[in-house]
């Protein structure tokens, strides 16, 4: 595209760009934009999309906006919407459900088109400036988990006061049933005035309805509520989670599982009914107050009772905080165990291991069963103290009725009444004993969330990322240095190394040497600690992600397949048309795979790839890098567990599907059967380059040395030792 002129370009109406700013929310001068595509368009005889969109941004005032190119399989479906090349027309492309693609022309017309069609059609995606005020929220100190809980919370808070006047008016209306008590005693028995009762029965009905309806509709406000928190919050901390650096990542899955699985216990704790009883608790000095102007002196006896009460429950929950966090780093290793031991079953099994893993399993379980044991009697102690202690608080506050009585300054009826409040006293201090455990399983569940928030990404964000719209023509290293965390190992030490468009590298050197690293450095995966990773022009860490994955391709040493079928594993952007899918599948030999099977591509697929041979599934991991067609590619031991034929077979597709003017960086044992392909031979010791040169000079000299430094294995396996 990169000598396409305006007048195969113009099709880009000014209406399509109007369009895309208003589906951002971008406010613009719509004669401004007219005038600005019209001045650049008579200006510019050769600009490629990108550009002409950006100029005509400049022109309308609108300079901090950045436009890029790219193919539609290399687009972020979420970054939606853009505006795609169809044909020889341009489209506003919007996705308005999760399974239709619709494309809107110049003239507003909209036809839906799949995601296969547009395979290699072009895309202009425009990065909308980020509203960091709104994202970042204020200044709050501590757990961040904790943070982003409460912002999600109060995001709109409409249903604040809709709680707060419900549950003022339910406590409110908690009190009709003592002076109906009171109304009962004092008045129809004595007298036995059935219209009198009729009408407190009465009254009593409208106030139980009441209750009734205020208390469905604070719980249904707070379920939506706790919902839509849930929604946002998980949604974030698993963006979070999918752009960790990968070299920070915790090593533990099943802890890193568990600590993202706590958010389950504070959607619970929202959506039940602990959260009314907590904030109902307040209302004890409400009822309080009314047995003091019933009872008089009774109220004494709740008053001098309830802050022992809330002793009690204090010292509860500080005894039971430290036992909750020792349970639950312990039943984090506990979920670690099991993901491990499933892993592993086959290593465990053939090793006679599983005694190990079973008295380990046990010691752990053991060590949760006691915290748990001490937990539940702290609990049951203080549930059975606080108890006792409403009863007692019943029995002194009727003795204390009895001598109000006897003074002439209660009633019978009052003395029933301060009995029914005094319930609503101290019961809801019984109560929030055991739900405030509840709430120390949740506040450990924040901390946990807040370790995984706590850990780096691959970007910062509030980073101004860079989109260079210049195809790279290099990658280099200058001063690399990188070490994994708490390792003294500096894995890779590069002084300066440069990948040139239209090289075909291939790096060899003893296990461990460093090549899977540098891959990785390159890929973006893992950042160096020291040094500078250039694509480009630019710092890699500095490029937007998106633009990354559209140039760079990554193959890992260890593939990993998803829970799915043959077909959505080889395209996993869903972005690939049929005939692209069925050429590679063709070219690699994965087309026997589905010919195996009655269910063709949709062979089922289960997590981590059960179904499929080693060499299998490096074939479905190397087609994904084959559909993407991307830029620079890098290959961490493509051929490593397949046989000759298929390696041939790879080779020989690769070399068809790698244009003049990329970058094909291969890390391999085996060069001897890429040799053909390559260009340049890099040899890795010990994190550094011990020889780089012609395949020809280089692998002569490997080949010439003593077999104390280097051996010939089977298949043209080289080791450098």
């Amino acid at each position: 595209m990169d000598g396409q002129t305006y007048a195969q370009q113009q099709s880009i109406a000014p209406a399509l760009v109007k369009h895309l700013l208003a589906s951002l929310q971008i406010p613009c001068d719509n004669a401004a934009l007219q005038q600005a595509c019209t001045q650049v368009g008579h200006a510019s005889a050769a600009l490629r999309p990108a550009e002409w969109l950006r100029q005509v941004l400049i022109q309308a005032g609108l300079k901090n906006l950045a436009p890029v190119q790219l193919a539609w399989r290399r687009l972020d479906q979420r970054r939606l919407p853009v505006l795609v090349r169809a044909g020889d027309e341009w489209f506003l492309a919007v996705r308005e459900t999760a399974e239709q693609l619709t494309l809107i022309d110049a003239a507003g017309a909209r036809r839906e088109m799949s995601d296969s069609e547009l395979q290699d059609a072009l895309v202009v995606w425009l990065r909308a400036p980020s509203n960091r005020s709104a994202d970042t929220g204020p200044a709050f100190a501590g757990n961040l988990a904790t943070r982003l809980v409460w912002r999600e919370l109060f995001r709109e808070r409409g249903w604040l006061w809709k709680i707060m006047v419900a549950t003022v008016l339910v406590n409110l209306l908690a009190v009709g049933t003592s002076i109906f008590a009171m109304q009962v005693y004092d008045r129809v028995v004595p007298t036995l005035a059935y219209a009198t009762l009729t009408t407190l029965v009465t009254g009593m009905a409208m106030i139980i309805l009441l209750d009734w309806l205020l208390k469905t509709t604070r719980a249904r406000i707070l379920d939506s509520l706790s919902c839509a928190v849930d929604k946002r919050v998980s949604q974030q901390v698993f963006e979070h989670l999918l752009h960790l650096r990968l070299d920070q990542q915790p090593r533990s899955l099943g802890t890193l599982a568990a600590q993202v699985g706590g958010l389950d216990a504070v959607r619970q704790f929202f959506s039940s009914s602990v959260v009314f009883a907590l904030v109902d608790l307040p209302f004890a000095l409400m009822f309080l107050a009314f047995i003091a102007i019933i009872g008089g002196a009774v109220g004494w006896v709740y008053a001098l009772l309830l802050p022992v009460a809330l002793m009690l429950g204090y010292v509860t929950q500080w005894r039971l905080r430290a036992l909750l966090r020792q349970q639950m780093l312990r039943s984090n290793e506990r979920q670690g165990l099991l993901v491990d031991s499933i892993r592993g079953a086959e290593s465990i099994r053939a090793n006679n291991a599983g005694w190990r893993f079973a008295q380990e399993w046990q010691a752990v379980t053991a060590s949760i069963d006691g915290y748990s044991i001490q937990q539940r009697a702290i609990s049951s102690f203080s549930s059975v103290s606080t108890s006792s202690l409403s009863t007692l608080a019943y029995v002194a506050a009727v003795v204390v009725g009895v001598w109000q009585i006897e003074a002439g300054l209660l009633t019978m009826g009052g003395l029933i009444a301060c009995s029914i409040l005094g319930g609503r006293v101290i019961a809801p201090i019984a109560q929030s004993v055991q739900y405030l455990a509840q709430w120390q399983h949740v506040r450990q569940a924040l901390q946990m969330v807040d370790q995984v928030l706590c850990l780096e990404r691959d970007r910062r964000p509030d980073q101004q990322l860079l989109l260079p719209d210049e195809l790279p023509k290099e990658v280099a290293l200058d001063r690399v240095r990188f070490a994994y965390p708490e390792s003294p190992i500096c894995q890779v030490d590069i002084e300066g190394l440069q990948f040139k468009a239209g090289e075909r590298v291939l790096l060899v050197g003893p296990v461990g040497c460093g090549k899977s690293t540098l891959l990785k450095i390159l890929a973006g995966l893992y950042r160096p600690g020291e040094g500078r990773v250039r694509l480009g022009d630019a710092d890699l860490w500095e490029i937007d992600p998106q633009l990354v994955a559209s140039q760079v391709g990554y193959l890992p040493q260890t593939v990993q397949l998803f829970k799915g079928s043959l077909r959505s594993n080889l395209a996993l952007t869903g972005a690939t048309s049929d005939s692209r899918l069925l050429q590679i599948t063709r070219e690699l030999g994965i087309d026997a795979i589905a010919a195996s099977s009655p269910q063709g591509m949709d062979l089922s697929i289960s997590e981590g790839g059960e179904g499929l041979s080693g060499g299998q599934r490096q074939l479905v991991a190397l087609a994904r890098v084959l559909i993407n067609q991307p830029r620079v590619w890098l290959l961490d031991e493509p051929t490593a567990a397949l046989d000759g034929e298929s390696e041939q077979r790879v080779w020989a597709a690769l070399q068809e599907a790698v244009r003049p003017e990329d970058i094909l960086i291969v890390a391999t044992h085996r060069p001897m059967a890429a040799v053909r392909l390559a260009t340049r031979v890099i040899v890795m010791q010990q994190g550094q380059v011990a020889k780089d040169g012609a395949p020809d000079r280089v692998l002569a000299q490997l080949l010439a040395r003593p077999v104390a430094s280097s051996r010939m294995g089977k298949g043209g396996t080289l080791d450098v030792v």
